[in-house]
C-alpha cells in the first residue's frame, strides 16, 4: 500500500490554524483606526471589531451649524473608517491564512 491520507495530521493543523485564527480576530479587534471627511473637520475612531469609539467635530463646524453638512460629514466619516478597518482585518487576515483563498464567517 501507498501512503495513505493522513486525517489526524490534517485535522491537528485545522486546529492550529483555528487557534491562530481566534487570537488574529482578538489582536485586530484591539486595532483602532481613523476615518475622516470634509479634510479631516470630522475624524472617528474605529477599532477592528467595526466598532465605533470616538468621533471627533471641528469646532469650527459649530460656529455657524449647518445640521446637514455636519450629518454627512459624520456619516461618511464613519463610513471611511469602517472600510479602513475592515481592509486592516482583510490584511492581517490574508496574512494569516496566507493567501488560502479562505472566506472566514463575519469578515467579509
Amino acid at each position: 500500500m501507498g501512503k495513505g491520507f493522513d486525517l489526524g495530521g490534517l485535522l491537528k493543523q485545522a486546529q492550529e490554524l483555528q487557534r491562530r485564527i481566534a487570537a488574529a480576530q482578538e489582536a485586530i479587534g484591539e486595532r483602532v483606526v481613523e476615518g475622516s471627511a470634509g479634510g479631516g473637520m470630522v475624524t472617528v475612531r474605529v477599532s477592528g471589531k467595526l466598532e465605533l469609539q470616538a468621533v471627533h467635530v471641528d469646532p469650527t463646524l459649530l460656529e455657524a451649524p449647518d445640521r446637514e453638512m455636519l450629518q454627512d460629514l459624520i456619516v461618511a466619516a464613519v463610513n471611511d473608517g469602517i472600510r479602513r478597518a475592515q481592509a486592516v482585518v482583510a490584511e492581517e487576515m490574508g496574512k494569516l491564512t496566507g493567501g488560502l483563498g479562505l472566506k472566514l464567517p463575519g469578515l467579509g
